[in-house]
């Protein structure tokens, strides 16, 4: 399973916006996504309050994981996402 580990660059961590931005992106993926802190198990990337939960802060790394095939891309994307300051852009 493709993993790939990412810096919170949303300037107030992943919070309730930034996680709604990110859930989203992950719902429209064609794999299954997980996201968590490195060495633990990853929630699905899909759930709101599964995100919400990570209480993930500003620089803190986090790990994405996806099965399936094209899992490389969403794993790009999202981390691009995660890795932008959510709060300042959209």
């Amino acid at each position: 399973m493709p993993q790939l580990q990412v810096i919170v660059g949303a300037q107030s961590g992943l919070h309730a916006r930034p996680a709604s931005l990110f859930v989203r992106a992950a719902a429209r993926q064609t794999v299954k996504v997980g996201v968590g802190r490195p060495g633990q198990t990853p929630v699905d990337a899909r759930s709101l309050l599964s995100v919400l939960a990570l209480a993930a802060g500003h620089g803190e790394t986090l790990e994405l994981t996806a099965d399936g095939d094209g899992a490389q891309d969403a794993l790009g994307e999202l981390a691009a996402l995660l890795a932008d300051d959510l709060d300042a852009v959209r």
